[in-house]
């Protein structure tokens, strides 16, 4: 009876190490991309950050009113059923003080500078990611929702003073000038 009655050997499987292989790089890859994200700032600690400074869109909305009925482009009869668009005034937006930073609520007390916009009021101020603010001017700032009202109430173009401690746990006051958000 034929049917090879030998010793039974391991099974080849020629394509398993490239299985492998592509295992190792697909892991390594994303590795790498992990590593560049983190290290570019783009991390957790950046989920819950408040934007101190940038566009306030929807505040801009709000101050300007309801929306026109119709597609962006649609032309609404103005004065006498002619096809110009109404002519309702719209009040320019309050300017509001920025120091061009991101912050997040710092462990113990203050917010923890996590980007700084260059250019910007805050860089040229010194600040730097790390840095922790405690306080602008005599307003005290225990988180990152402190420091964006105190930066909202600030005048554009006027010196503030802010109280920061360092990565390394020195204090230090800067002197920073708050702009306008164009």
């Amino acid at each position: 009876a034929g049917g090879g009655g030998g010793k039974a050997g391991p099974v080849r499987r020629p394509h398993a190490a490239r299985r492998r292989g592509r295992r190792l790089t697909t892991l390594l890859a994303g590795l790498l991309a992990a590593a560049v994200l983190v290290l570019s700032g783009v991390g957790l600690g950046t989920v819950g950050a408040t934007v101190i400074g940038m566009s306030k869109l929807a505040e801009l909305r709000r101050h300007a009113g309801p929306h026109q009925s119709g597609s962006p482009g649609a032309r609404h009869p103005g004065p006498a059923g002619s096809n110009a668009p109404p002519t309702t005034p719209v009040p320019p937006a309050p300017a509001v003080a920025t120091l061009g930073l991101e912050a997040v609520d710092g462990e113990k007390t203050g917010a923890l500078v996590v980007g700084v916009h260059v250019p910007g009021p805050g860089y040229a101020a010194g600040l730097v990611r790390g840095d922790v603010v405690l306080a602008l001017g005599r307003t005290r700032v225990d988180g990152a929702e402190d420091l964006a009202r105190a930066v909202a109430k600030a005048r554009v173009g006027h010196e503030v003073v802010l109280t920061v401690r360092h990565r390394g746990g020195g204090h230090q006051q800067l002197t920073a000038v708050p702009g306008v958000v164009t």
